[in-house]
This record gives structure tokens, sequence and C-alpha cells, in this order.
């Protein structure tokens, strides 16, 4: 590869460099777990990184969710174009309760299917299958997951035999492994010129069991660092951000702090209201399906107004907006989400009724994530950033804007100048 590619979607141009190009997305990595592991030397990659090129906070997409936010890096854009504002909510068409797992979901074109067609080697690999299936979508290239990647054939994934590439058996998904799967696929990748262009989603398995400061998280982001050192050792231009943060929600017995809002509005205002959990996925071991974010949806007949005051003055609520407010405010589908929109304090989460909700399955107290306190996450570039990038990391970036700063804000005569220069 000596040739830069252009291209277009969604109203942004992409000038990416004549270099592998892998954005990685840690799930559930709040700047936290980073600061950690850098204070104790457990990342000299990334830390040499953060050096050489840029490291800073963004804000995530609300809800900080991981469909919100994967979505919303995937296609540069916010939950309010993407249409993906939670991993479940109540289709408005069937009013049946879903998740955000199909494409029938997503309302716009991806970043990967444009780099595909303009000529890059692409692939998408994420620890949970739930991603590939809707953000895959129209993608001439490479699509897994680490969690399926004994499934994956060559007809519909774009390659076959990944335990063997890997070199390594498919992990469980409820492990720290899953995510070092998909890093080490992408690894192989590269290495054998099957992708020049990456995104590589992990899961937050090891940061809902341990706070930052714990030995297991750190010897994991010690493990991840080990890995993206391979993938920089093959030339690529890496940008690192993540599609939340993750807080503790327990008090210091580590009894879980939960808010069931659906039960204390039916015993208020009677029956006909539904609170959905937006948080609500496949993995519910990891958090109980508890989250700091959900929608409040009402029968005709009930004042929202009353409802909104009445709600923010609930301890543990932070924010309480109704539709169209909180459409406009948290940059939201009005079409995707209740009448009302509640979110949580830093260390508390809402849900349904207790009955909704096994926190038997919870073997370390409760961390969790959704809210306005996991919206500031990481950005880490590997290369410097040019004037009008520098400039732009000042104002108030995003993490959906991860390829861009990647792709057009790296400085590529000075990447060019250094690559030459070590051949």
């Amino acid at each position: 590869m000596n040739e830069r590619t252009d291209f277009t979607v969604n109203d942004r141009h992409y000038r990416v460099p004549a270099r592998p190009v892998v954005v990685i997305c840690i799930d559930g990595g709040a700047d936290e777990y980073l600061s950690a592991a850098m204070c104790r030397g457990r990342v000299p990659h990334i830390t040499a990184m953060s050096a050489r090129g840029y490291r800073g906070l963004v804000r995530a997409a609300l809800p900080t969710f991981t469909n919100v936010n994967n979505a919303a890096i995937c296609t540069g854009l916010p939950p309010s174009e993407t249409g993906i504002c939670g991993n479940f909510f109540i289709d408005p068409e069937t009013g049946k309760e879903v998740m955000t797992n199909s494409i029938r979901y997503l309302r716009a074109p991806t970043i990967l299917a444009a780099a595909a067609a303009a000529g890059r080697l692409v692939a998408f690999v994420t620890a949970k299958d739930k991603l590939r299936a809707f953000l895959s979508d129209g993608l001439q290239g490479i699509a897994f997951s680490s969690e399926k990647a004994d499934e994956a054939l060559l007809a519909t994934h774009g390659i076959e035999d990944v335990e063997a590439m890997v070199g390594e058996s498919k992990p469980s998904i409820y492990s720290g492994a899953a995510s070092l799967f998909t890093l080490q696929a992408g690894v192989a990748m590269i290495a054998n010129g099957k992708a020049d262009f990456l995104y590589l989603s992990l899961t937050d398995f090891m940061q809902h069991r341990f706070s930052p400061e714990e030995e297991p998280v750190l010897e994991f982001y010690e493990q991840l660092d080990h890995e993206i050192g391979r993938i920089l050792d093959l030339g690529a231009v890496v940008g690192i951000t993540a599609d939340h943060g993750m807080n503790a929600k327990h008090d210091s017995a580590g009894r879980s702090q939960v808010l069931y809002l659906e039960t204390a509005l039916v015993a208020r205002f009677g029956d006909g209201i539904r609170v959905i959990c937006p948080i609500t996925d496949p993995y519910v071991a990891h958090h109980a399906a508890l989250g700091s974010a959900v929608t409040v949806y009402l029968h005709d007949g009930l004042k929202c107004a009353e409802i909104v005051d009445w709600i923010a003055d609930l301890e543990g609520v932070s924010e309480v907006y109704p539709r169209t407010l909180a459409a406009r405010k948290l940059e939201l589908d009005p079409e995707r989400i209740g009448d009302i929109y509640v979110l949580a304090t830093r260390d508390v989460v809402l849900g349904r009724t207790p009955a909704d909700h096994d926190l038997s399955e919870l073997d370390r107290p409760l961390r969790s994530h959704g809210g306005r306190y996991e919206e500031m996450v990481p950005m880490v570039v590997s290369e410097p950033l040019s004037a009008e990038y520098r400039m732009k990391a000042l104002g108030d970036p995003r993490n959906f804007d991860i390829f861009d700063f990647v792709c057009n804000g790296t400085d590529n005569d000075a990447m060019v100048r250094r690559t030459t220069a070590s051949r």
C-alpha cells in the first residue's frame, strides 16, 4: 500500500493514510483505568503513543451504552442521526420491546462500508456478536466476533478458520480474553495482508468487575498494551477511544444502589407506566440490566409535566426531561425514546421493578454505566495531530470523531517522512 485513499460518508470526507489504520474501542474504558495503568508503568506502548501523538478526553454519546456509541463511532454521527438510542427500546411500529442489534434500526451507512467501497481491506472485529450483525451491513470485507469466532465463514463473514489464524481457541465472552482475542485477530489480519483498515471493539467484562486500581484489571490493560504494541510494530496508525466509562454503583458495604423507578411510579401514579432500561442486552451477567439511564412510557391521561417534576425530586436522579427536550439536549431520536428520559447520579442505577433484575448473577459489587457520569472517555492517537486538529481537540471533540482524527487529523507528511526514514 503506497497511496492515500479518499472517500466521503455521512457528509464527512476521509483522507486515509497510506498505512494500515486501526481504531480500537475499549468497551467501558474510562480514563481512570488508563491513568492507573500508565502511572504504574503497565502500558508502555500506549504511554509512548500519548507522548508521540495525542491523548485527551472526549465526550461519548448519551446514553452511554455499547450499541449507542459503537453505532456513533462507526458512522461518525450522534444517536439522533443513527437512530440507535439504546441497546433496547419499544419499537413504535410494533409496540414490542426489542434489541437494537438489527440493521433495520440503523439509519446511516457506516464508515467501514464506505472505506471498503473505496478499496480498503476492511475488517470489523468485535468481542460481542451483537454488534457485528447490525454494523457490518453493506460491508464488503471481513466482519466477525470473538464470541462466535468458530462460526465465521468466508461466504458470510469474509473469513474462515479464525481460530487457526489467531492461534487461540474462541474465548468465553465473560472474560478479558474475549477482548485480547479481538486485538490478536487484528494483528494476524494485518500481518497476513488480509486487512488495512480495522475497527476492533472490545468488551467491558473486566471493567464491570474491577475498579481501576485492582490488579486483575491492571494486568488486563498490560495485556491489551502488548497487543497494541504489536499493531504499532506493523506500521499502523492507531486511534483508541471508549464507548463509555464505568463507575461503582454500590455503597461502602458493596450493596447495589438501585432506584426501581417503575415500582415507584406505579405506587405514586397508578398502572399504565412502563420503564425501559436501554442497557438491556444478552450479557446481563455484566450488570443485571441495571444502568444509569432509563426512558419512561406513559399511558394517555397521565400528566407528563407533573411526573417529570416528581421524578426530579427522587434521590438518585440527576437529570429528567420530557421527550422533546430529551431529544434536543441529549441528541436522541424522539421516535426511539419514551415520554420521559431519566439519568441517575454517579453511584446509582435505575431499574424497573425488583422482579425484573436478577442481582444473584453478580458475584462482585455492581459497576455499571449509562448516564452523564460515564460520558467523558479517553482518546489516544498514535501520531501527532495537525495544527487544525490540535485546535479541534481543545473544543468539544466526541468519541465518534475518532476516525476523523485518525484519518484527517494526523500529520500525514510527518508520518511519511518517519516511515521512509525507518526503512
